[in-house]
């Protein structure tokens, strides 16, 4: 009964906002990019298949989910899918002009940077396995495929190094003439700060930031709206997109309709000038409730 009556809330609040803003005009064109993270449950359905939808911009393979605890440890944690097929499959995708990223961290506790020198040693890793480095006899799980750029996920343990791994991720960039080889993209919490990202943030290096509506018990329905545009103002220099879920099912309390939630983006969100778009959680809810195929519809 009281998460129903959060939800009645949360629906009555976006009505009560559109109502104050009823004579401003919607700004349609700014609506940004679709993110999408796969990897979460293999009923999702392949990365091409998720790429065929035609539904998002980027799709964030998630999760690389153990580094720092152990030298030379890494794992990534796709649900069982296949990861033979992976490979093919992101190149597929980028023909389609869709960006692939690799998720760091996530749910888990399997992960930290303790030392500088694991940041060094995870950029290795990333760089040789992921990206697009070479060096012989470095196993790549996906194959010769490169995928564009890395999402911190820092969802457990302390903020230490994620500012000196940034820098050594982005600099690989120099490497790459007119494009971006490496993209940066962080997904944080809701409520501003977030202290495990903060000082990575700091950097400037980020393109993209996802904040989550989800997960976040500190950013009430009342005060999230609020807490974007923050962010989108302390972060002038990259695009701010906002994280939501594609079901009631993953956070009750967060659950947004499709239909609210295009209203928010057109008369609120695209006013500001760095709004990115939107990140949808995840590709398994996303194929259950069509909420990506309802909002751009």
């Amino acid at each position: 009964m009281a998460l129903r009556r959060h939800a009645a809330l949360l629906s009555l609040a976006v009505v009560l906002l559109f109502a104050g803003l009823a004579a401003a005009s919607p700004t349609s064109q700014n609506t940004g990019d679709t993110v999408i993270f796969w990897g979460r449950n293999k009923d999702e359905g392949s990365l091409r298949e998720a790429c065929d939808t035609g539904l998002y911009t980027t799709v964030i393979i998630s999760f690389l989910s153990a580094f720092g605890y152990k030298p030379g440890y890494y794992k990534v944690d796709i649900s069982g899918h296949p990861v033979s097929a992976v490979g093919p499959d992101i190149k597929y995708c980028q023909s389609k002009g869709i960006l692939i990223l690799l998720a760091i961290g996530g749910q888990g506790g399997e992960y930290s940077l303790p030392t500088p020198q694991a940041a060094v040693e995870l950029n290795d890793h990333l760089w040789y396995s992921y990206l697009g480095g070479h060096r012989n006899g470095v196993y790549r799980p996906f194959g010769d495929a490169i995928v564009n750029g890395i999402d911190f996920f820092i969802d457990q343990g302390g903020r230490e190094n994620y500012n000196k791994l940034a820098k050594l991720l982005y600099a690989h960039n120099k490497d790459y003439r007119g494009t971006v080889g490496v993209m940066l993209t962080a997904t944080t919490r809701c409520e501003y700060p977030d202290h495990r990202l903060d000082e990575a943030l700091a950097t400037g290096l980020f393109h993209r930031i996802h904040v989550k509506k989800f997960s976040d018990g500190r950013c009430p329905a009342s005060s999230w709206i609020q807490s974007f545009q923050k962010w989108a103002k302390m972060y002038p220099q990259s695009r701010v997109l906002v994280g939501v879920v594609a079901s009631r099912e993953v956070d009750r309390e967060a659950d947004i309709s499709p239909e609210d939630l295009k209203k928010l983006m057109q008369y609120v969100f695209s006013k500001l000038p760095n709004f990115g778009g939107v990140m949808v959680w995840d590709r398994f809810y996303d194929k259950k409730t069509g909420f990506t195929g309802r909002l751009r519809a």
